[in-house]
């Protein structure tokens, strides 16, 4: 039965700034999600839409906003989701082309909220700054300092700052006393862009930490853009073990912090109060480290790295004015990620490690995991071959240009019934994991009764004698909707990709409305950060 039921763009507006619960998720691709948005939109493509939404909204009952590209998609979205349980589902009449036509905004980029909290950050703080020049020129003059990279190791890898190490943030506060010698020896905090750089820098503020601290300019952007090379293909350090007496003094901090910005300790008793309420919306994450977790594991906690839960919160939480709780074992992670995340506009409360956590059970997969039917790769190039059945390419579309099955066409799920398929013939797909399984169920949707995933894929296909073609520009830029061209290769030298970034991070700010200006909470920082000034080195 349908539940859903449509609103305007305008009423759209008003409910997510109304205070209220609610989750408005962008069911299009992550190349139309990119191009631009609105400015609280969770991505949630319709390609995936069943493997994410239990972890954005875990809470059925809340208002879920669906928006698309005015194309329909977010009516099948809305049936799914209605299937799954959900029971207040409203689709944002004429999608983000309406939202655009009634005067709001569209953002592009992603993690959007996050960088514009880091701009308001600069605009109000003034972190103290250091400019590409001026690191270059300290390192050729051997001067005592270090250089911190607060991106997590996966990014690290592709690209540092020569000298950087791999501390992100979160860790870096966390890690601090074993990772810096002395008080008096200069910090600085880069990235790739200008995010990470302030927030880091200014966390570190936060947590007491009297020793100088700069934020690198525009970060490994702006490194390249004064001319200099960064250092590719990088190996991570394992991050520095704290002593006992370090333990000391991060559990010090961590409390000083909460004390002084009034962030809230949770007990396991309210936890489970938490947990089991219907009437409102609370996340659980964990912000320790893989290994930490794998050593003492809190199954009820969804692992999140403090760092990049500040810097992609719409990866872990997709309701607004959710209440959320933050796992650490000292704090300082928990209580830094905390502040932020409050400037956000949610609820956020810590809670230390506890023995009873080991014993909470993780939470069932829901919506269930998609399984699909599958068939043999000679099965079912064998009747490919005899013109019994067809084959469609459902991978990334990168993955497609760099290499496919020669005459296989591409198809992302949201437009496989643009194909064309013959019903009357099986549909095989070459595909993988979740986006593969729900490719299928698309076509069982569209009417295909027979259709089922190649094992062993693209791979299988061609030892069974099937062409491969490598490279091409197919599927082209504007099919290609899975995927973000803007400025998409600005770290791999394209310095007017990142002259193009550095700009758009910079005017985010000037793109705020006054109801979305009215979401970030800055308090005034000058009683608890009388170091912060505008000053430069």
């Amino acid at each position: 039965m349908k539940l859903h039921r449509r609103i305007s763009a305008a009423e759209a507006k008003r409910q997510v700034h109304d205070g209220d619960e609610i989750a408005l998720l962008d069911v299009r691709e992550a190349g139309q999600f990119g191009e631009g948005h609105p400015l609280f939109a969770i991505p949630a493509p319709y390609s995936t839409l069943e493997s994410r939404v239990g972890l954005l909204v875990p809470r059925r009952d809340v208002r879920t906003l669906l928006i698309d590209d005015g194309d329909g998609v977010s009516e099948r979205a809305a049936q799914i989701l209605e299937e799954a349980g959900y029971r207040d589902v409203r689709i944002v009449d004429g999608g983000a082309p309406a939202w655009a036509s009634a005067g709001f905004s569209l953002y592009k980029g992603v993690n959007v909220p996050s960088k514009t909290l880091g701009e308001l950050v600069e605009h109000a703080w003034h972190p103290p700054t250091i400019d590409a020049d001026t690191l270059h020129r300290w390192q050729r003059q051997g001067r005592a300092f270090r250089l911190f990279d607060a991106r997590p190791p996966a990014e690290y890898a592709k690209m540092r700052i020569p000298g950087a190490v791999c501390l992100p943030n979160g860790e870096l506060a966390h890690r601090f006393p074993a990772a810096v010698p002395t008080d008096d020896m200069p910090v600085v905090v880069t990235c790739a862009g200008r995010t990470r750089s302030l927030v880091g820098a200014l966390g570190l503020r936060l947590a007491g930490i009297k020793t100088p601290v700069f934020a690198l300019e525009n970060g490994t952007q702006g490194w390249t853009l004064a001319g200099y090379p960064l250092e590719r293909n990088n190996q991570a350090d394992r991050y520095p073990v704290l002593s006992a007496q370090q333990a000391r003094i991060t559990r010090s901090r961590a409390a000083s912090l909460m004390a002084a910005q009034r962030i809230r300790s949770a007990s396991p008793a309210e936890i489970v109060r938490w947990r089991d309420a219907t009437d409102r919306t609370t996340y659980l994450l964990d912000l320790r480290t893989p290994a930490e977790i794998a050593s003492n594991p809190a199954p009820a906690f969804v692992p999140a790295l403090s760092g990049q839960l500040v810097q992609a919160v719409d990866q872990w939480i997709g309701v607004r004015g959710a209440r959320v709780v933050l796992l650490d074992d000292h704090g300082l992670r928990g209580a830094i990620a905390a502040f932020w995340l409050r400037q956000l506009g949610y609820e956020v409360w810590v809670t230390r490690m506890d023995d009873c956590y080991r014993e909470w059970p993780s939470p069932a997969p829901w919506p269930e995991p998609m399984t699909a039917p599958t068939i043999g790769a000679s099965t079912a190039w064998a009747r490919v071959c005899r013109e019994e059945a067809q084959l469609v390419d459902v991978r990334g579309s990168a993955a497609y240009r760099s290499r496919h099955l020669a005459g296989v066409p591409w198809a992302i799920r949201p437009r496989l019934g643009r194909l064309g398929l013959d019903r009357a013939r099986p549909v095989f797909l070459v595909g993988d994991g979740q986006a593969g399984a729900l490719a299928v169920r698309e076509c069982l949707r569209l009417g295909h009764p027979e259709a089922c995933l190649v094992t062993g894929g693209l791979d299988a296909l061609a030892n069974c004698g099937a062409v491969v073609e490598e490279g091409g520009m197919q599927p082209d830029t504007a099919a290609a909707i899975d995927y973000l061209f803007f400025v998409h290769d600005r770290h791999e030298g394209n310095l007017e990709a990142s002259r193009r970034y550095l700009a758009w991070e910079q005017g985010l700010v000037a793109q705020l409305d006054g109801d979305e200006r009215a979401e970030f909470r800055l308090p005034d920082v000058s009683p608890f950060l009388p170091n912060v000034t505008d000053r430069r080195p």
